[in-house]
């Protein structure tokens, strides 16, 4: 009888972003970051831990809601991401949002590490995230996203517990991102979302 099959403990950085469903270029800026596990050959190859892949790959999915009658209307969806670990405030997120006039596609994520599984796979339209998270941050999270092809069209806005001073005290936010204090303002984030809106019709849809 032939040998049982034993299975690699690694992948190649292609075989790991076809089992996590993103870009090669994205599993190499989550290695490069430490979200992955892996080493280099001799020949100078990337080799990616295969538990790094299949922890990722065993997150929990996202919640997701889609607002009333945005498939019927026909213009195209705005897709907002929020990441918030307070499952009261991710509440108030989609109830929220669920009332804004355009429309409007949008996930809850209770962490930076979905957040970013989920952004491999495609950039939302705004994203919409707290810093103090436990784990990887919001200050990580966003300085990975700043390298991230995904979020090339991508308006990101944070919501944040934090004053100023302490944001600049922990290294500061990528240059472009709007800073909102807590408790969340959502007249301003309409505002934004609204502009994000308009922008769709010049900005190829994510694939």
């Amino acid at each position: 009888m032939p040998p049982p099959a034993v299975e690699k403990s690694f992948c190649t950085t292609r075989e790991s972003a076809t089992l996590l469903g993103v870009s090669v270029g994205t599993v190499q800026l989550w290695v490069e970051s430490g979200l992955l596990q892996a080493w280099k050959t001799a020949g100078g190859h990337r080799r990616v831990l295969r538990d790094s892949v299949e922890s990722l790959l065993h997150k929990k999915p996202a919640v997701v809601s889609v607002a009333p009658d945005t498939q019927a209307s026909g213009a195209r969806v705005l897709r907002v991401l929020v990441v918030e670990d307070d499952p009261s405030l991710l509440r108030l997120y989609e109830t929220q949002i669920g009332r804004w006039p355009m429309p409007t596609h949008v996930t809850l994520i209770d962490n930076a590490v979905n957040a970013l599984l989920h952004i491999g796979r495609g950039g939302p339209d705004l994203l919409i995230s707290d810093l103090q998270m436990p784990g990887m941050d919001g200050f990580g999270m966003l300085e990975l996203l700043h390298r991230a092809p995904e979020m090339a069209y991508t308006t990101v806005v944070v919501v944040t517990g934090l004053d100023s001073n302490d944001v600049n005290a922990r290294g500061g936010v990528p240059a472009g991102v709007e800073v909102l204090a807590k408790p969340v303002p959502f007249t301003r984030l309409l505002s934004i979302a609204q502009n994000a809106s308009r922008r769709l019709g010049s900005a190829p849809q994510a694939q």
